[in-house]
């Protein structure tokens, strides 16, 4: 059973609200355009990891995506943790194209492409320290020492994977997506009675969902971006001309004539990943190019957003969405 749903992360709804507000002839959007390009294929190598973890039985494992959870002064992220009564399996998941090569003397991947060769970290570290992390969080917070395992799985089926003659036991961490429910059988066989109860399993998983924090991160500040730089009014969803003129409750593009009621809310969404999460009448009339703030008071009024504040004072909080908009099978742009 899927416990926590994977989403779209925040961190790729940043980009590509970023990248719909920088002008074309900014010096940072070829670089920021090259990252969103790598994280949206570490998303794509996640998703189709879910295919093979649909054929576990739902009532004994128990699947949590993208974990990120505060451990001592930081945190530790999970791709895919897999929960049993009998062990916990965490799986970090790569998407490479071309020979992924293992280098255990430098402690380095190695991705070779099109006669290109490039550094990576060793995701086979990084999960030993992951069950390092999560066996003293485990402990920390009193649950049963379930035995963890872990695994390095390329879910992108082309991929080669190569290493040293020397390092033998490569083909137990690094595998390929379709040896995943043979690994998975493997360690439950290997298991000869169970850990943990099922109310264990239970409180486990609530409270590993009540821990994590998505990151958040200054996308503004990392680029070195300043406010001034990003576009401001609503853009058409047909020709991506801005801004949009507000006009008998509905918006007006001028360069393709078309209509549409709702275009202020990707603007809005675009506000609250990359400016502020709340914002007041000026401050949209400001943001949206709209001139009277009666027309910005119905706007917000009519989105029903929590607010803080009474009169002048009063703030719109642009909660972001956790729900099915974000999941990854949805294709429409995530509403406030």
């Amino acid at each position: 059973m899927i416990e926590k749903e994977r989403i779209i992360p925040r961190i790729i709804l940043i980009l590509q609200a970023l990248i719909r507000r920088l002008p074309l002839n900014h010096p940072k959007l070829h670089m920021i355009t090259e990252e969103l390009g790598k994280r949206m294929a570490g998303f794509k190598g996640e998703t189709a990891l879910d295919y093979s973890l649909s054929f576990l039985d739902p009532k004994k494992y128990f699947i949590l995506h993208d974990l990120r959870i505060p451990h001592k002064e930081s945190f530790f992220q999970m791709d895919t943790l897999l929960i049993t009564s009998k062990f916990i399996l965490i799986i970090e998941v790569k998407y490479l194209a071309g020979t992924a090569y293992f280098d255990p003397i430098f402690n380095q991947l190695i991705q070779i492409k099109d006669g290109n060769e490039q550094a990576l970290p060793d995701p086979t570290l990084q999960i030993k320290r992951q069950e390092s992390q999560l066996i003293s969080w485990l402990s920390k917070h009193g649950f049963p020492n379930l035995p963890i395992y872990s695994c390095v799985v390329m879910s992108n089926d082309r991929t080669i994977i190569k290493t040293s003659p020397a390092n033998k036991s490569l083909n137990k961490i690094v595998i390929h997506r379709h040896s995943l429910l043979d690994k998975v059988k493997y360690i439950e066989d290997s298991m000869r009675k169970e850990t943990a109860t099922p109310k264990d399993v239970k409180k486990l998983i609530r409270t590993l969902k009540r821990k994590h924090e998505e990151s958040n991160p200054s996308i503004l500040e990392r680029f070195n971006i300043e406010g001034k730089d990003l576009l401001k009014g609503v853009i058409c969803v047909a020709c991506n001309h801005r801004p949009l003129v507000r006009k008998h409750g509905t918006w007006f593009c001028l360069k393709c004539d078309s209509r549409n009621n709702d275009a202020h809310i990707q603007a809005l969404k675009d506000y609250e990943l990359l400016i502020a999460p709340t914002i007041n009448n000026s401050e949209l009339r400001e943001y949206l190019v709209v001139d009277s703030p009666y027309v910005a008071k119905r706007l917000l009024q009519s989105l029903n957003l929590p607010t803080t504040g009474t009169k002048k004072g009063t703030q719109y909080i642009l909660s972001s969405d956790e729900g099915p908009a974000r999941k990854h099978k949805q294709k429409n742009p995530p509403t406030i």
